[in-house]
């Protein structure tokens, strides 16, 4: 089964979707099987990964109101080697409609148990509150990949995030791990950054990723074209720098893989 990976931040602008789209594509890069879904009803991972959210169907909202099955719902993305599953607009009345169902935290990870076997990854775009949507994807994930951006509010708002995992594990999906914490948009000459940086260092450790994804420009027009930063400009820091993320991450979903098979 494929590591099912939840990439939430409740506070939004911190580079959640950006990290999204060039991860899958740097996975894809390194020959992994990835599927990416996009659970924010702006749709602004489709649209990044070049799918127009206004013509796709069917999409997310298909999925969890059961009218669809994850692998009807897919597109392929032939320049960037990942799958899709793409959100618009209409995922808005999924959070209305499942307020009413049962198990309805569980929607998610029922319709993925179709496909897991298929991908090596299962990426997941959550929206930037929590919410039905978001619950579902830390219902069905196994880990949560957190994108910080290194300013004065950071860690209060990681406190929160953390705590809302913590419920999760202890409601719902007690399996639920942190995959690490990433820093994004991130500008080694400014000294908030720095000290935010050596803050979360210094609290997290090993759940803190080595990479750092800092600001670029060709980061920020890539969506504009419908690519990952891999396939705008591959030699851009940005793109590198997402590379080394994917690399550094299955280095550590080996280690793990190897220290459970150790253990057993």
């Amino acid at each position: 089964m494929g590591r099912i990976i939840a990439i939430t931040n409740q506070k939004g602008g911190v580079g959640k979707t950006t990290t999204c789209v060039n991860l899958a594509a740097s996975l894809a890069a390194n020959r992994k099987r990835v599927l990416l879904i996009d659970l924010d009803p702006q749709g602004n991972a489709t649209v990044g990964s070049g799918l127009d959210r206004r013509e796709v169907s069917p999409t997310a909202y298909e999925v969890l109101a059961e009218q669809a099955s994850v692998a009807e719902a897919v597109h392929g993305v032939a320049g960037a080697g990942f799958d899709v599953l793409p959100a618009n607009g209409d995922l808005t009345a999924a959070e209305v409609e499942l307020l009413e169902a049962d198990r309805r935290e569980q929607r998610l990870s029922r319709q993925l148990r179709g496909v897991a076997d298929r991908y090596d990854y299962i990426l997941i775009d959550c929206p930037p509150s929590l919410n039905i949507l978001t619950l579902n994807a830390l219902v069905a994930a196994h880990g949560v990949l957190i994108p910080i951006q290194c300013e004065y509010f950071a860690l209060e708002g990681l406190t929160a995030l953390l705590d809302t995992v913590r419920g999760v594990q202890a409601a719902a999906n007690p399996n639920l791990a942190i995959d690490g914490l990433l820093r994004t948009m991130y500008d080694a000459r400014n000294n908030l950054a720095n000290q935010v940086g050596e803050q979360l260092a210094a609290h997290f450790e090993a759940q803190l990723y080595r990479t750092m994804i800092p600001r670029n420009v060709r980061l920020a027009e890539a969506p504009s074209h419908g690519l990952p930063a891999l396939a705008y400009d591959r030699a851009s820091r940005g793109a590198l720098a997402y590379m080394a993320l994917a690399t550094e991450m299955e280095r550590r979903h080996r280690s793990g893989q190897a220290a459970t098979a150790a253990s057993a």
